[in-house]
């Protein structure tokens, strides 16, 4: 395929964009004097003539003055609508240090309208030649100056929008829910003015109060927050003064008085849109002809529709979510199911209030009761009936969720979804059509400082012959949850119980109890397998305390427990039931700068877990450590030591008995460079050993992120993989469960590389090229067949003896997958936006069984026959 002419229209879009920031600063230097940063500025006065008082770094209330005519913003602090604006001048630095001098003076002002909240920030520098302005794509963080602002409309003390720019304009923003935790996939509508001059640079923010949420009063108060990053430095400042050492974040912002006369705003977004699909899909092999083009074209839209001021309905027909990056990667060898982020818009914005009951959670992911990727997931009888024609996921009808928050306090989300039957050529059902439904409610207590909640799903199916012995029919669940701060907030004690049942017939319902996230089948387990069984009913609860704030301390320590009989995996996400554990963490949060770090946190964590049996399955604990130097690179470092006490893993065997864990230890370090420079280093290497010896491995990490130019940035990063694993579980032979069954292992010798690219180019704040790529190779090569023989015996050697069965070999893989997305994004108006993808896959697993060569692997992947996808999306946004 030719991309040169594509080549040829970017290089051009670039060269004939206006200068960078750097450049207009440096010009407006050169020809006027510098700026003296802290210039006195006139006392603004109230209508009536009275002056307004300055907002000083004590003060935690600042006043919004109204215009009686439409502003347009420009960046101009001169302009009428500022003239009489009270003046914020009280920021002080948070971070390296906290409540510290800033070395640069911000001054803010706050205005509004009926239909819009202004706000315009300072931000002085006696150096503007020197402001760092980097172009990207909305939504990503550059090493940039950056003014940010913070509004918690509900003034609930709980939620809220960040909304950031840096000084050429590329905005970023997020939601805020549980005082804290940010959704980074909303996108709001808004506008934002900027401006580099002599005395540093201006953003004049317009945000329509129809992007907020808000009580429909005589007059509201609005939590507020403004912040500002200076990157050569890596000062950031704040008004009011953001604590670093105090739990919460919308708990500690500032407000702003005087808004009065509010509407409730007319709030009906409607943005349809259109997808153009071509792409390739295998015939009949008997054809003379293995692959055709196929074309398609869909209509749909997304509906905004705001029911009341602070209540909103979000609804999605017939969606397609082509542009989204496709998922890494991966050979899963595990008893368990993989998990992957959701990325699709309409299910990520907004998701925040259905963020909660964390059941599991792992490498700083958690799943709960909701995991929106059920919905639209690939056809889950596809291993029975499907074949090359079979469509990747399930289309989804129609999705609607009502999120919003009542002025007593009481958030409210709802979710539902409608999925559409999936058929094979034959006529059976690979995927039956569905309906899913989430309900969510969150009552505040004392300020929000405590809370209870409720949260209910529902899945139900419509089954018919060829899907009714495979599936289950419907599955609900329940639960409520309850939290309280204490202590000045910086203690929090909290706590779940969750109920579930599912239903379906005698065939499904068995299945779901021989599975590995249930093991009724385990020998010894005492669960009482029952193959007439049409319905499963269990449950799960948590009861959590932890330090979340205040001095350099924090802890957090909770007890779980999950019956044999909990299921949730028809909407939600749990790799495994039948378990308890209690899990303790300690850490020290050292935050002020010394000579040697900015920051550093030491951390210990203990964990034991148990069937609920009581057999002991897992235990350990780790020491980690992370440290950002003064010269702003950083350091991370860990140590673990796992089952220094009898251990078994009940999964191991794949339905067979509880097998005994050696101890086993593992360690892991790494750096990262300074951000702030152009090339920045990224290393990590991770070792392993287990097995007395037996089981061990090595994992090299390298990486950088670079930037070409202000405008074309990217990420490379590679992992090599050396991993033998002397007790890989391979198959199992004779009737799951039964003494005669044969449970086999074998030494599994794996090699691993992969690379993953990204690169961004921004022609402008609103047009940008996304390129993203991951060869993935893996091989495997078995030797040491065997089988339990002892699973429980202290001695690692005597747990097994050889296994051949005679009518079986051990079979290697050499498993390779190419997967690329290229995003060309155009956000011609606010809102809308046209999309032009090229997706590829490569995928062999068919040659070269065991054998490891990374040129020859390579060669052969690219050999392959390549699935392109090319996609047109063209979305146009409208407001009633």
């Amino acid at each position: 395929m030719q991309l040169r002419p594509i080549a040829i229209v970017v290089l051009a879009l670039i060269a004939t964009h206006p200068a960078s920031a750097q450049e207009l600063a440096a010009r407006a230097a050169a020809t006027s004097r510098r700026a003296i940063a802290g210039a006195s500025e006139a006392a603004p006065t109230r209508a009536g003539g009275d002056p307004l008082p300055v907002v000083g770094p004590r003060d935690m209330r600042a006043m919004a003055v109204r215009s009686a005519q439409p502003h347009r913003i420009s960046a101009d602090e001169h302009a009428p609508l500022w003239e009489n604006a009270q003046l914020i001048d009280g920021f002080r630095v948070f971070d390296p240090t906290e409540d510290g001098a800033p070395s640069m003076r911000t001054t803010a002002k706050i205005a509004y309208d009926e239909r819009n909240l202004y706000v315009l920030v300072r931000a002085y520098d006696p150096h503007p030649d020197s402001i760092v302005a980097l172009l990207s794509r909305r939504d990503v963080r550059t090493a940039s100056e950056w003014i940010k602002i913070m509004i918690d409309a509900y003034h609930d003390k709980r939620s809220g929008v960040e909304l950031a720019v840096n000084p050429v304009g590329v905005k970023r923003d997020y939601a805020i829910y549980n005082d804290g935790d940010e959704d980074d996939s909303w996108d709001g509508i808004w506008d934002v003015a900027t401006r580099v001059d002599r005395e540093g640079w201006v953003a004049e923010f317009k945000v329509p109060l129809s992007q907020l949420r808000f009580a429909n009063k005589a007059s509201n108060t609005f939590g507020i927050m403004i912040w500002r990053e200076i990157a050569r430095t890596q000062e950031r400042q704040s008004w009011p003064l953001y604590r670093r050492t105090k739990s919460g974040l919308s708990s500690q912002f500032g407000e702003v008085t005087g808004i009065d006369g509010l509407d409730t705003p007319r709030r009906l977004e409607i943005i349809p849109y259109s997808v153009s699909k071509n792409f390739q899909q295998e015939r009949d092999l008997a054809t003379s002809t293995r692959f055709d083009r196929v074309t398609t074209q869909t209509l749909g839209a997304d509906i905004k529709v705001g029911l009341s001021s602070n209540l909103t309905l979000d609804a999605t027909i017939n969606p397609d979510f082509g542009q989204v990056e496709a998922d890494p990667a991966a050979l899963n060898l595990s008893a368990f199911e993989l998990f992957f982020q959701e990325r699709r818009p309409f299910f990520t914005e907004g998701a925040g209030i259905f963020n909660s009951f964390n059941i599991n959670c792992n490498n700083g992911s958690c799943s709960g009761l909701l995991y929106s990727r059920r919905i639209g997931r690939s056809p889950q009888l596809t291993g029975y009936y499907g074949d090359a024609t079979t469509p990747q996921f399930t289309p989804i009808t129609a999705a609607a969720k009502l999120t919003g928050r009542l002025p007593n306090g009481l958030s409210i989300g709802v979710l539902d979804a409608v999925t559409e039957k999936v058929a094979a050529p034959g006529g059976q059902t690979l995927e039956p059509g569905a309906n899913y439904f989430v309900t969510r409610l969150m009552q505040d207590l004392n300020g929000g400082s405590s809370g209870v909640g409720l949260m209910l799903t529902a899945t139900n199916r419509t089954l018919d012959a060829s899907s009714d012995a495979y599936m289950r029919r419907a599955a609900y669940s329940g639960g409520i949850d309850a939290r309280h701060r204490f202590l000045a907030n910086n203690y929090e004690v909290l706590g779940w119980i969750v109920g579930s049942s599912v239903s379906g017939s005698p065939g499904s319902i068995s299945l779901l109890q021989q599975n590995s996230t249930h093991g009724y089948i385990r020998p010894g387990s005492g669960l009482g397998f029952d193959s007439t069984r049409t319905s499963l009913e269990g449950n799960a609860g948590q009861i959590e305390i932890r330090k979340i704030g205040g001095g350099i301390t924090r802890f957090d320590l909770s007890y779980q427990r999950l019956s044999p009989g909990f299921e949730i995996n028809d909407l939600g996400f749990l790799p495994r039931v039948d378990q308890q554990g209690v899990y303790g963490w300690f850490g020290f949060q050292f935050q002020e700068p010394t000579k040697l770090y900015r920051r550093w946190y030491l951390n210990f964590n203990a964990f034991r877990q148990w069937n609920t049996e009581g057999t002991g399955t897992f235990q350990g604990g780790n020491i980690n450590s992370f440290m950002q130097l003064s010269n702003y690179w950083s350091a991370f470092a860990g140590i673990e030591i796992d089952n220094t006490f009898a251990s078994y893993d009940d999964r191991a065997a794949r339905g067979g008995p509880a097998l005994r864990q050696s101890p086993q230890g593992s360690t892991w370090m790494g750096f990262n460079g300074d951000d702030r420079k152009p090339i920045v280093p990224l290393f990590e290497i991770d070792w392993w050993q287990g097995d007395d010896g037996h089981t061990h491995g090595i994992s090299l990490n390298p990486g950088m992120t670079f930037r070409a130019t202000s405008r074309m940035q990217g990420r490379l990063s590679a992992n090599f993989t050396r991993n033998t694993n002397d007790a890989q579980w391979y198959n199992n032979y004779g009737t799951p469960g039964a003494d005669t069954t044969h449970y086999s292992f074998a030494r599994l010798e794996q090699r691993t590389v992969a690379l993953t690219a990204r690169f961004d180019v921004t022609m402008t704040p609103t047009l940008t090229l996304q390129v993203y790529a991951q060869p993935f190779i893996t091989t495997g090569h078995f030797t040491n067949w065997k089988e339990l023989r002892d699973a429980r015996n202290e001695e690692y050697a005597l747990r097994f003896q050889p296994f051949a069965p005679g009518y079986d070999a051990l079979a290697d893989f050499n498993y390779k997958q190419f997967r690329s997305n290229t995003v060309l994004r155009w956000e011609y108006r606010p809102g809308s936006t046209l999309f032009f993808v090229w997706s590829q896959g490569r995928t062999q697993y068919d040659i070269d069984l065991g054998a490891f060569n990374a040129r020859s692997d390579a060669t052969n992947l690219f050999r392959t026959q390549p699935n392109n996808t090319f996609l047109v999306k063209a979305s146009y946004w409208f407001s009633l």
